[in-house]
């Protein structure tokens, strides 16, 4: 019998020597246990963060980890489950992964610090990312009835210290002109003919479909579920790929090789359920060349240096008849950014509050941020490249057409900071008389060594 006896069971910890207990429970939320270990480990990632407590640790740790578990716990009952996905968690692991990455330089470096490999550092964030998201979508859900009215507003900016004034951090509004480097025909055809072999290989029974998109897939919200889909309306999807899986009707034949906004798919059916389809995909991306991104940065830059001169670009000498060249010109004949491109090549801030032109600099593309900070409005950037968010390389110049120093918030010129700071004290409240109510028809037992602390939640003492 193995010697160290893992326990498990709340209170058994007194029947064996301490030398014995790994783990033990410490606190029970409904069904929930939450281990000493959990609470550990929490502390050990609060400090490398620079987490500050407020009280006690040894009893704000383990009631927080408790208030997670009672969102978590509604969440299950109201199902909010369905609406965080598996594509939806896995872009979020990319994005942290990719900001690491950023900060300790590569992804060798980031390998080396964690001592694990890129795949086991997603994993081990998976579960924590998605109980992350499920508690922000209840969170959501229980406080999306909240109103304030202006006079609210008006009312709360008025009373408000002024030390307890928010800060606005700069902010800035930021034109581009993108154009994507031309991939050579051969490079399209070697995707394609991967693509081919693969559906070759799975039509002679050597391999599966799913099996394939795990190894190769660059889809990397599908490629951990074997290139799995979920449930997708057509409009939802790139419409080339759109129309090629919508026409699948036997989930044993694969697709064509169809071309997206995103590279190169081939497609198998899983199941149709009214408007919407299941499908699972392997996603291939041709490699850019260098010299395509070198030889559409110096287009680029022949075109930003005409635009400063306010003269048309070489390319388009006899064919242009107005009198100045202006970047807005600009993206309107060469950018095919078409996020940017209908809006006079101005970038949009899409946010749970809403849509903006403004942007502070770090919720900017770290490659446009950089470049940015250094320009004066109104001023054009040399061209750079950078990985856009279809994961496609594309090469820019960009203009910062506005820049607003940080100051403190103003009524007048601040009202929507001051609508939020009025929102976020609402939500605040309603959620914590939340919690103190799930509290009181919760089921809690909390060990032994709790008993004294000051909680920020009352009733979990009994």
């Amino acid at each position: 019998m193995n010697r160290i006896l893992f326990v498990i069971l709340f209170g058994l910890s007194a029947l064996v020597s301490p030398a014995q207990v790994i783990d033990e429970v410490v606190w029970v939320v409904g069904d929930e246990a939450i281990l000493r270990s959990d609470i550990e480990v929490t502390r050990i990632q609060a400090a490398m963060e620079g987490m500050k407590w407020v009280g006690d640790p040894d009893c704000a740790i383990p009631e927080q980890l408790a208030v997670q578990k009672l969102f978590l716990h509604q969440a299950a009952i109201d199902s909010i489950d369905k609406d965080v996905t598996e594509s939806d968690i896995q872009a979020q692991i990319d994005a942290r992964i990719d900001y690491m990455v950023e900060q300790i330089g590569s992804r060798e470096k980031l390998e080396e610090y964690r001592k694990q490999s890129i795949t086991q550092i997603k994993q081990s964030m998976h579960d924590d990312l998605r109980d992350q998201m499920l508690i922000q979508k209840m969170k959501q859900k229980l406080a999306n009835d909240i109103v304030v009215t202006p006079a609210e507003v008006r009312r709360f900016f008025k009373d408000m210290p002024q030390d307890s004034i928010p800060f606005v951090p700069t902010e800035v509004e930021v034109q581009i002109i993108a154009m994507t480097p031309k991939i050579s025909i051969q490079e399209i055809n070697r995707v394609k003919d991967e693509l081919r072999e693969y559906t070759d290989r799975i039509n002679r029974g050597e391999t599966s479909f799913q099996t394939l998109a795990r190894l190769y897939s660059e889809d990397p919200g599908s490629r951990r579920q074997g290139g799995e889909m979920d449930y997708t309306g057509r409009v939802v999807l790139d419409p080339a790929f759109a129309a090629v899986a919508f026409n699948l009707n036997d989930p044993k034949v694969i697709s064509k090789v169809v071309e997206s906004e995103f590279g190169f798919h081939i497609i198998q059916l899983i199941d149709k359920r009214g408007d919407k389809i299941k499908v699972r995909h392997i996603l291939r991306k041709p490699v850019v060349s260098d010299s395509a991104v070198q030889e559409t940065i110096v287009r680029l830059d022949s075109i930003a240096d005409a635009i400063r001169l306010g003269q048309v670009p070489e390319v388009l000498k006899g064919l242009y008849t107005g009198t100045q060249f202006t970047f807005e010109d600009g993206v309107s004949v060469f950018s095919d950014d078409k996020d940017t491109r209908n809006n006079r090549g101005l970038m949009a801030n899409l946010s749970e509050r809403g849509q903006t032109s403004r942007f502070r600099l770090q919720d900017l593309p770290p490659e446009v941020a950089r470049v940015v900070d250094t320009l004066q409005v109104g001023q054009i950037s040399q061209a750079f490249s950078m990985i856009n968010n279809r994961g496609k390389t594309i090469c820019v110049v960009a203009k910062l057409k506005s820049r607003r120093e940080g100051h403190k918030a103003t009524i007048t010129e601040d009202f929507q900071v001051m609508k939020e700071v009025v929102m976020d004290k609402r939500r605040e409240k309603k959620l914590h008389d939340w919690v103190v109510d799930k509290i009181k028809s919760t089921y809690v037992r909390v060990g032994d060594e709790y008993k004294d602390c000051q909680f920020e939640y009352e009733g979990w003492i009994r």
